[in-house]
C-alpha cells in the first residue's frame, strides 16, 4: 500500500503541475468502505488520472499487455500499473464480462474501491454512449455506493492515434453517490437496466456530453 500511495502522490503532483486540472466534488468520496467509481471514458489516461486524483486508491482494469512488455520501457510500464493497483485484463475482454466483474466483486469485498466505464470503451466522437449493465449488476449485487464521475477534456491529452501526451487543462467532476438496495445476484434484468440508466444519467449531468442512442463499439469490431 505504501508504494501505491507514493506513486499516486508523484502522479498527482505531475498532473497538477502540467495540466492544472479543475477537480470538483472530492468531498463526495466515502471516507471508508467499498465504493464504485463509474465514469465516462474519453482517453487512455482516464484511469491514471482518477487513480491519482481520488482521495482513496481506486482499482481500474488495464490491458494485460501493459504487464508483459519487453525491455526497459516494458518493465517501467509494468511497474507503474502494478504500483497503482491496476488489474490486468486480456485484450478483447469487456469490463462488463462475468470474469472481470467477479474480480471487482472480490475487491469490493475487502472494503476497497473499484472503477468501471459503463460505456465499455473510449468514446471517439465525444458522445456519451448507452451504459452496459455490468455496473448495475455490481451495484445491486454488492450494495456499494456508486460514485458518478464526469471527465471533461481528457481526450485532448492524448488524441486517438497519437503516442505523445500533450499537457492540457481538463476537469474531473464527482457527483453525489448513488445508493441502490443490495439484492445480491437475484435481481432482475430490468432492475439492473434501471440502475445502469440512473448511473448514466448522473454521468451525463456531470460531463455535459450529448447522449448517443446506442452502445459504443470497439474500433476493432
Amino acid at each position: 500500500m505504501a508504494l501505491i500511495e507514493v506513486t499516486r502522490t508523484l502522479t498527482r503532483a505531475a498532473i497538477a503541475s502540467l495540466c492544472r486540472p479543475t477537480v470538483e466534488g472530492l468531498e463526495q468520496v466515502p471516507a471508508e468502505g467499498p465504493f464504485i467509481v463509474a465514469s465516462n471514458h474519453l482517453s487512455f489516461l482516464d484511469s491514471v488520472i482518477m487513480a491519482a486524483l481520488m482521495p482513496r486508491p481506486v482499482a481500474f482494469f488495464a490491458k494485460a499487455e501493459y504487464f508483459t512488455g519487453k525491455g526497459f520501457r516494458g518493465a517501467l510500464k509494468k511497474s507503474f500499473f502494478e504500483s497503482v493497483g491496476s488489474i490486468p485484463v486480456e485484450r478483447g475482454e469487456q469490463a462488463a464480462s462475468v470474469q472481470a466483474l467477479r474480480t471487482l466483486l472480490d475487491i469490493l469485498g475487502t472494503d476497497r474501491a473499484v472503477g468501471i466505464y459503463p460505456e465499455g470503451t473510449r468514446s471517439r466522437d465525444g458522445m456519451l454512449y448507452r451504459g452496459r449493465t455490468g455496473v448495475g449488476w455490481l451495484a445491486l449485487t454488492t450494495g456499494a455506493p456508486v460514485l458518478p464521475v464526469g471527465l471533461i477534456g481528457t481526450e485532448r491529452l492524448q488524441p486517438a492515434g497519437h503516442r505523445r501526451v500533450r499537457p492540457q487543462h481538463f476537469s474531473m467532476r464527482i457527483g453525489v453517490p448513488l445508493c441502490f438496495d443490495r439484492t445480491g445476484t437475484g435481481h432482475s434484468l430490468p432492475a439492473r437496466r434501471a440502475a445502469t440508466d440512473a448511473i448514466m444519467d448522473a454521468i451525463a449531468a456531470l460531463s455535459g456530453q450529448h447522449r448517443a442512442p446506442g452502445y459504443n463499439l470497439s474500433p476493432t469490431t
